[in-house]
């Protein structure tokens, strides 16, 4: 089944227009015909079954007949990780967490971090289409990149707040601390790992250092085992 996302729609739209893209690939490429049936979402929560009435490869048009509200996940949590040296591996993290589950993500640039700017816009493109294949009808927060020391001096309201580091000091696992309904703000950080003095002020702040395993996880694989870790433990 295909999912379209239409940002723009809501509870009490009739008729939605798709843009040029769109409407190509539903005429051309998917085939469909005027009387076909589709389903939309507009990544707030909704899901909703349309007749297409118009099928021109430049502007579809389709009737909303019916919607359904998808249950929210059962926790929040918030992954703030270091852009990867290699882009795709960051693009793969950002499509494999919106397939599991997540609500929101922030680039963060630290010390050691050997990419420094990232490219938006792809980045949501990445996520968006991780949505509709995996039949989602939330689309995560992706925010601007920031600095770990901006990101540290901001308010966050998750009630569970930890940094993942490789350093040789008392940590907690991660799995030990997750619970259901909990709200979750997890950093990660770069190749290099974040410096001594990342993880110190991090901590001075609250933000509990925590483990993820035995093994040394690159930034990416670190990033999907922590999204995995709170989607098992607190979904079940």
């Amino acid at each position: 089944m295909n999912l379209f996302y239409l940002p723009n729609i809501n509870e009490t739209s009739k008729d939605v227009i798709f843009d040029k893209e769109e409407s190509r690939h539903i005429s051309k490429v998917l085939r469909r015909v005027e009387g076909d049936t589709i389903k939309l979402t507009n990544g707030k929560g909704f899901f909703f079954d349309a007749k297409l009435t118009d099928t021109n490869p430049k502007r579809c048009i389709a009737s909303i007949f019916s919607k359904e509200k998808q249950a929210p996940l059962p926790y929040q949590l918030h992954l703030a990780v270091a852009p990867t040296k290699l882009n795709d591996r960051y693009e793969w993290f950002l499509e494999k967490a919106t397939e599991i589950g997540i609500t929101e993500i922030t680039p963060i640039v630290c010390d050691h971090s050997e990419r420094k700017v990232i490219n938006k816009e792809r980045y949501n493109k990445i996520i968006q289409s991780a949505m509709k294949q995996s039949l989602k009808a939330y689309l995560p927060i992706l925010n601007e990149a920031t600095s770990l020391k901006d990101f540290l001096n901001k308010e966050h309201p998750e009630e569970i707040r930890c940094i993942a580091h490789c350093e040789d000091t008392q940590k907690q696992s991660l799995k030990s601390i997750v619970k259901k309904d909990s709200s979750l703000l997890v950093l990660i950080g770069p190749e290099g790992d974040f410096s001594k003095d990342e993880i110190t002020k991090a901590i001075s702040i609250g933000i509990r250092p925590i483990s993820l395993g035995n093994s040394r996880l690159r930034t990416e694989t670190a990033a999907i085992s922590a999204c995995h870790s709170v989607y098992f433990i607190a979904s079940n």
